[in-house]
């Protein structure tokens, strides 16, 4: 039999649970037995293969056939020599991609999707991979279902099934049996895995999950896509395509004039120009990107900064606006109800906090509950709890929410005077929703109290008051008036300038009827409201203060009132002009968003425009968003940041970045990070270039005046594993420079090489005529041992370069040039490797000689030089705008 076409009563012991739910020992059993509710990956290249991918490169390949043909003519000792530092390079490259996809598995762990369920008959958050046949599932607004599921009950229930059946319009669900053979797309009582609710909410009952899914039937048919590249991987591997070309133009030029002009074998020529390719062309470009990207996604996720998306590292160094939401973000997210307004008065409530304890006072005396003029009090804290989805739990002698803080708030406050929600609703059962929405800025329950149906309803003062007729005043209902319509709104004002974040509560008697819509909601009685404090977390004044000395403009973008906006604003230092939703739709956006610091009473379309607004303007936009009436604003962002608390899943699969603590201060960190990676491989590229560039035109300059080589295959391969592997790496994880959130943002079409090519090109030309110089020199002294100078000079001067790269811009005095502990270790391990060949008899593996002491300082000095010829490259460059 189909679980659809049971009977909803009978569902739960169909499928063996409770509405209770299981119990978590049951839970942890039929794990067992299902196994882990997740889609079945294909299998991972082994480690040996991805070894073996390290040698896919053409030019590693041309090298391996010239050791091969080396063998075969007898010059074991040289092929065996290249083979080992070919391996040593590969192994370093195979390092790297392994750290980085590491890197990535721990940030699917972190971004791993959550659900809640009924589990003792409590609701609790668990791992959506540990969900197994049999749990109930809570369902909310913008939840993504974790699992296949019969509905149990549902209030205006409607799902997003675009994702698995293609239909584009939401489906609405009921608990309803279906009679027959029914398509998939046509069960209206069962929720899909990987589809989305988009209004209402319920339970539903779990009986399949994994690969039994629908989802994972399809799954079954495909395979998984390979990760798109990022714009910077693509842009990193059009330069080495470029660069790729132009050198192997030019190597292949230099081995022919050599080869013409000097005659010699040809093998001995083919292997040179090979290796001098290999040299010049930096093949592990992508690689040190990948690895860049992947590491610094893993400490932003440290920093509860979870990357979703490779490409917002990149996006993040040129952020130059974001806009933030306020509750939660900006502040903590910690609703309490501080103050409630009624007509016949004024009450305060003490207590902070999801515990409900504290007096409700009234002319600093406890309210005598049994007064007449204390009803539309307990009316309109009555009405919070009944017109509420959130639950008020105690976990382990704490209180905690579970949903939405500001419908926590409210059940606090009842619960301080007596009136808990699971007892309330025995006596007046709810029987059907007329669902939130940023649209309406309201919602309504219908509960029935013995013969009667009430509806309550809960929103904006605004709104609620456009659809009362009537006012509660002592007890009494009367007609609302003007002049009191006016005094409520001037009290909501008022509670509104003190950062207080108000919802009006109202009611009226209905009749029975089989559904219960946006009509029901006129005529209501209004009864008061609750005005609930949410402080801002400490934190945020620093980071916005941050922020502006970054260049980065600070919008907040809020459903709140204005006069709470600007209250929130002005403690936080956020400045400039305040708007609000209905000002909006009389004004242009565009001409107002450069002086704007507020905008509030925003609906989810109006934000939409803002950031639209902003990037026609040239703005790079980060925006941040919790709702799923937000994932358009994310989506069109530059960077879209979802909340990882508070945020529904549809708004994290829109995100690029979730934050794990839904903290502004987190934004303002992930934008340093992303700068930090950013710059770190504008240095790897100065470093490796600047250096490649001499190696090519050293060996033309010798070509050019008829000089031997001055370097040999060997040496040539040399080099590039002592500077393309360690030091290079090392620059991949350098700290960021203290003033990097003093800096303007970069502009987004500012290329990568920005300020860097004359000092490149100009450090190339100091290391090619120095290094020609000694060469020429060193001569007459012999050609091996001229050789060795060339290869020992360049090492050191290269070396050196690494700490030149450290800042691109500004002098080593003025940065600290040891804060990068592995470029030290790579350096000194470099430098002792160079000294163990030049000072043993392994040098002649090399091909060299070995040298003394006294021979030693003339590379060195070229090292040192190359130093100081860099800092002053950088004054006369830079002093301008240091």
């Amino acid at each position: 039999m189909e679980i659809y076409t049971i009977e909803k009563e009978k569902v739960y012991a169909a499928l063996k649970t409770a509405p209770d739910g299981l119990s978590q020992s049951e839970a942890e059993n039929r794990l067992l037995k299902y196994g882990l509710n997740k889609i079945a990956e294909e299998k991972k290249i082994p480690l040996f293969l991805l070894f073996l991918e390290q040698f896919k490169s053409p030019l590693i390949l041309l090298l391996l056939f010239a050791i091969a043909i080396s063998a075969f003519v007898g010059e074991v000792v040289d092929a065996v020599i290249i083979g080992v530092i070919i391996v040593y390079a590969s192994v370093l490259g195979f390092v790297q991609e392994y750290r980085a996809e590491k890197a990535m598995e721990e940030l699917k762990k972190l971004s791993a999707p959550k659900a809640k369920v009924i589990r003792d008959g409590s609701i609790v958050v668990v791992d959506a991979e540990k969900i197994v046949p049999g749990d109930v599932l809570f369902l909310e607004e913008g939840d993504r279902i974790v699992a296949d599921a019969r509905v149990a009950e549902g209030f205006e229930l409607r799902i997003d099934e675009a994702s698995l059946t293609g239909e584009s319009t939401p489906v609405q669900k009921n608990s309803d049996a279906l009679k027959g053979k029914v398509p998939v797309a046509e069960r209206t009582n069962i929720v899909f895995s990987g589809t989305t609710v988009v209004a209402g909410h319920g339970k539903a009952v779990v009986y399949a999950t994994g690969m039994e899914t629908e989802f994972g039937k399809v799954a079954r048919m495909l395979q998984e896509e390979e990760r798109p590249k990022t714009p910077l991987e693509i842009k990193m591997h059009e330069i080495g395509n470029l660069l790729g070309i132009v050198v192997l133009a030019i190597v292949s030029i230099v081995a022919g004039l050599e080869f013409l002009t000097r005659g010699g074998d040809p093998l001995t020529v083919f292997i040179w120009a090979v290796a001098l390719a290999v040299a010049a062309v930096p093949v592990t470009l992508p690689a040190v990107v990948t690895t860049s990207l992947a590491l610094g996604m893993y400490k932003m996720s440290k920093k509860n900064a979870i990357v979703r998306k490779l490409d917002a590292v990149e996006a993040l160094g040129s952020v130059n606006v974001i806009c933030t939401d306020k509750t939660g973000t900006i502040t903590k997210n910690e609703m309490t109800v501080k103050e409630i307004f009624v007509l016949s008065g004024e009450y305060f409530l003490e207590g902070v906090g999801y515990k409900p304890e504290g007096k409700i006072l009234q002319n600093n005396r406890v309210v005598d509950s049994s007064s007449e003029s204390a009803r539309p009090l307990y009316l309109a804290l009555k009405i919070g709890a009944l017109c509420n989805n959130a639950f008020l739990i105690k976990e382990k002698n704490e209180w905690k929410i579970h949903g939405d803080p500001t419908e926590g708030a409210l059940l606090v406050s009842a619960a301080k005077a007596g009136f808990f929600k699971e007892e309330l609703e025995k006596s007046e059962e709810r029987i059907s929703e007329i669902p939130f929405s940023s649209e309406r800025k309201m919602m309504s329950t219908i509960n029935k109290n013995g013969k009667k149906y009430f509806l309550y309803s809960k929103g904006s003062p605004e709104t609620v008051l456009s659809k009362c007729r009537y006012v509660l005043v002592d007890g009494k209902k009367k007609p609302l008036t003007k002049k009191i319509k006016e005094e409520i709104l001037k009290q909501n004002k008022k509670m509104a300038s003190s950062a207080l974040r108000v919802l009006a509560m109202a009611y009226r008697e209905v009749g029975k009827k089989q559904k219960y819509d946006e009509k029901d909601e006129k005529d209501l009685v209004f009864v008061g409201m609750q005005g609930m404090i949410d402080p801002p977390r400490p934190e945020v004044k620093d980071a916005i203060a941050v922020c502006k000395e970054a260049g980065i403009k600070v919008i907040m973008v809020t459903g709140d009132q204005k006069g709470t906006a600007e209250a929130v604003a002005r403690q936080i230092g956020l400045e400039g002009k305040v708007y609000d939703g209905k000002e909006l739709d009389e004004i242009k956006i565009e001409d107002i968003v450069d002086e704007a610091a507020v905008f509030a009473r925003v609906s989810p379309e109006q934000k939409l425009r803002i950031v639209k607004a902003l990037k026609a303007k040239g703005y790079v936009v980060a925006v941040t968003g919790d709702g799923i009436n937000d994932a358009p604003a994310l989506k069109t962002a530059d960077v879209g940041v979802a909340m990882g608390i508070t945020g529904t899943d549809v708004t994290k699969e829109a995100g690029a970045i979730v934050l794990a603590d839904d903290n502004f201060a987190t934004i303002v960190s992930a934008v340093e990070e992303g700068r930090g990676i950013y710059e770190n491989i504008r240095k790897f590229l100065f470093f490796l270039l600047s250096c490649n560039v001499a190696e090519v035109a050293l060996a033309f300059l010798a070509v050019v005046f008829g000089l031997p080589l001055p370097l040999l295959a060997i040496h040539l391969l040399y080099i590039n594993l002592a500077t393309d592997g360690l030091p290079a790496m090392a620059l991949g994880v350098e700290p960021s420079e203290k003033d990097i959130m003093k800096r303007k943002p970069r502009m987004k079409s500012e290329s990568i090489f920005h300020r860097m090519k004359v000092p490149l090109l100009l450090f190339s030309l100091y290391l090619t005529l120095s290094l020609f110089a000694i060469f020429s020199f060193s001569l007459p002294y012999g050609l091996e041992n001229a050789r060795t100078l060339v290869l020992v000079a360049m090492i050191f001067a290269e070396l050196a370069n690494a700490f030149n790269a450290k800042s691109i811009e500004k002098s080593l005095f003025k940065i600290n040039i040891f804060n990068n502990k592995w470029l030290i270790l790579a350096i000194i391990w470099e430098i002792l490797l160079i000294l163990f060949f030049v000072s043993t008899e392994f040098s002649a593996f090399l091909k060299i000689v070995p040298l003394s002491a006294a021979d030693l300082v003339l590379p060195v000095f070229v090292g040192v030089c190359a130093i100081a010829f860099m800092e002053i490259t950088k004054f006369f460059i830079f002093r301008s705008s240091s």
